[in-house]
């Protein structure tokens, strides 16, 4: 598959030699990667937007902080804070407790740090897509005697997801493509496994190219989900006139 790509695009001039299975390794281990980040940050951007459009401030503050924090400050300085950071309270962990060395394994640890950092964007995304939701769709749920579970589930979400697909889409692609960054704590990405391959082969810049039209092929396919998941759930509205 990845020798027709490259032979269609006129660079089969070199061979994969060898290394095919490897980058395919590393290809599923960048989808995995994106995919688990991804419902990690959904479901902290979920929680987040709701403490921030909440009334109490003891939940409005910290989700607040959390925002503000994580959009500014690098995603490659948070990667590296939070992977020796967490790291090094379970080693003072492990000492304070007398058990033996635990390593953070680097899959976990990347999934982990890529929902935190991305969970605040998808707060906001998610804030501006519930405050899009007229009021007075809430309030007919709530006259007919909806619970908050109910109103949220039936009314809240369908009209939230129309409003929020552009920015998850965008957030989509940002983590799908920032899950680059997880070579350097050592996991054996797609960047990493083209790397590898050519520093063994010295021909580094054929397996870079090789991992961006692969990276390519990935958010095209991302792209025809989205413009699915927007017709599913812009079913019953009309477009705007352009």
């Amino acid at each position: 598959m990845l020798d027709d790509l490259l032979q269609h695009l006129g660079l089969s001039a070199l061979s994969l030699k060898g290394f095919g299975p490897i980058l395919m390794l590393g290809t599923w281990m960048t989808i995995k990667l994106a995919i688990l980040s991804l419902a990690v940050s959904i479901l902290l951007g979920l929680i987040g937007a709701s403490a921030k459009l909440s009334s109490v401030k003891f939940f409005r503050i910290p989700a607040q902080i959390y925002t503000t924090l994580i959009r500014g400050v690098p995603d490659l300085v948070l990667m590296l804070l939070i992977f020796y950071s967490l790291q090094t309270w379970l080693s003072n962990l492990t000492d304070a407790m007398d058990w033996d060395y635990i390593e953070i394994d680097p899959f976990a640890s990347g999934v982990i740090t890529l929902g935190f950092i991305y969970g605040a964007y998808f707060t906001e995304t998610f804030r501006g897509a519930i405050l899009a939701v007229p009021r007075g769709q809430v309030e007919a749920a709530t006259a007919y005697g909806l619970s908050r579970s109910q109103r949220f589930r039936l009314v809240v979400f369908p009209q939230m997801m129309r409003y929020a697909l552009p920015g998850l889409g965008n957030n989509w692609m940002v983590i799908l493509k920032a899950t680059a960054l997880v070579s350097i704590i050592g996991l054996a990405d797609l960047v990493k496994a083209a790397q590898d391959a050519g520093k063994s082969t010295y021909q580094l810049f054929y397996f870079l190219v090789l991992a961006a039209l692969i990276y390519l092929v990935i958010t095209s396919a991302s792209n025809w989900v989205l413009r699915w998941a927007e017709r599913r759930y812009s079913a019953g509205t009309r477009e705007a006139v352009r």
